[in-house]
């Protein structure tokens, strides 16, 4: 059997439910109506969009993207800015405003322009494949730009628009951060003080087949470990005067994290190791070089990786127990750890989330889809709204479901375009009716 569109699906979904459950509103029933009525627009956009690459590197096909941005949002009454961050290694971010009502609360919609995806990438056009679209950023974060004109269209055609304080922030550079962090999020964070709600358009997550709400994203921070021991001939090994070694001592080190380090909600890899006699990292930290031979015990070992973690004082807390670990040097040995600048923060799962999560279940009810239950935050990476999540409260995941994410194959689920895009749009003509 043919699906159905998902305006009809919802139709037909209310008429069979008994009546008290059809609550939504003309206008919404219109949003709803724009939505599917306008799907093959949002499509022909979504390949537009695939089919510029805007790699983070990419600073001129991230500013093209950009300016298609630009030519949906304006026509719809947004004041659309381009704030160049070429002094922090990035082609910049597209910021747009719509003033509503005074007093009503203000929205800030968060999306990225960038992809994994540089022009060296084999995997550059978009294809579609039944009910399935495939190409480099289809669903992150391409997608997810979609799912927000699309919802703006809707809100336009119904009237909810003209009302709505809107702030949109698309970052070009959510997949690779320029430097200073500090400077490439200063935007968004000041964006995120001056709101009330925070909505991610980022994919989607569904577990066991149901669409998930999510209201926390972990942190992301790297580190690295360099140890450092005696170089002598390996016959002295373990001796007083010889020592054991930088590698043994770095494999004390991750070992120790290993296992004194888990508890709930935290992470932490070990992506990248080298040493012997001689080892060095390039300056982005993610190559490595070493020499040495089984007769000479090693000069220096190196390890990089990654920490993952829900809220501020987990990280302090963690970050203090592998200092200690480090600390506790084997005999002939020394060792230290440093942890990057500029990492990505947590956003906690707070009561403001679960709130707004709430809101956007009563949208699923009114729909007659089923409710979204809150996401585990093992299952989604670290995101822009966690820069703003100290300041607002904010929901994840409003963009459309996909696949394959970040790496060739990506693909975005068609018809979750048209849901995602009418859940926002209800849910934002809601948020936007309600006083600060």
């Amino acid at each position: 059997m043919k699906s159905l569109p998902f305006a009809a699906l919802i139709a037909f979904q209310l008429a069979l439910a008994p009546a008290a459950a059809a609550k939504l509103s003309p206008a919404e029933a219109k949003m709803a109506k724009t939505v599917d009525a306008e799907q093959g627009r949002s499509l022909a956009l979504l390949e537009r969009l695939v089919n510029q690459n805007s790699g983070s590197l990419n600073l001129a096909g991230v500013e093209k993207v950009g300016q298609m941005m630009r030519a949906e949002l304006e026509p719809l009454g947004f004041k659309v800015e381009w704030k160049p961050m070429t002094d922090t290694g990035r082609a910049g971010h597209l910021i747009a405003t719509h003033s509503g009502k005074p007093g009503a609360k203000r929205l800030l919609l968060i999306a990225h322009l960038d992809t994994v995806f540089e022009p060296d990438s084999p995997f550059q056009t978009f294809t579609r494949k039944g009910d399935m679209g495939e190409g480099p950023g289809a669903g992150d974060d391409k997608g997810g730009m979609v799912v927000i004109v699309a919802a703006l269209r809707a809100m336009q055609a119904a009237g909810t628009l003209k009302g709505a304080n809107i702030e949109i922030h698309m970052t070009g550079d959510e997949e690779d951060s320029g430097t200073p962090i500090e400077k490439a999020r200063a935007d968004l964070i000041a964006a995120g003080r001056r709101s009330d709600v925070a909505l991610d358009f980022e994919g989607l997550v569904r577990d066991a087949g149901a669409d998930m709400g999510s209201i926390a994203r972990r942190s992301s921070d790297s580190w690295t470990v360099t140890a450092t021991g005696k170089a002598s001939h390996s016959s002295g090994i373990f001796s007083a005067a010889a020592g054991e070694g930088a590698i043994y001592e770095l494999t004390r080190i991750i070992h120790q994290f290993r296992t004194e380090l888990p508890e709930p909600n935290l992470t932490f890899n070990v992506g990248l190791i080298a040493g012997g006699q001689q080892a060095e990292l390039d300056a982005g930290g993610i190559r490595a070089t070493a020499n040495g031979k089984t007769n000479i015990i090693p000069a220096i070992a190196i390890a990089r990786g990654d920490l993952r973690a829900l809220s501020p004082e987990q990280i302090v807390r963690v970050k203090a127990k592998m200092t200690a670990i480090v600390a506790n040097h084997a005999p002939g040995t020394d060792a230290r750890i440093s942890f990057d600048p500029g990492g990505y923060p947590p956003m906690a799962p707070t009561d403001g989330n679960r709130a707004l999560l709430a809101k956007l279940n009563g949208v699923n009810r009114d729909l007659g889809l089923a409710e979204m239950a809150a996401l585990d935050p093992l299952k989604r990476g670290a995101g822009d709204i966690s820069f703003v999540a100290a300041d607002v409260a904010g929901l994840v995941g409003l963009g459309p479901y996909s696949t394959g994410d970040h790496a060739p194959g990506e693909a975005v689920d068609i018809p979750s375009i048209a849901r995602q895009a009418t859940r926002a749009a209800i849910l934002m003509s809601r948020l936007s009716a309600e006083k600060r």
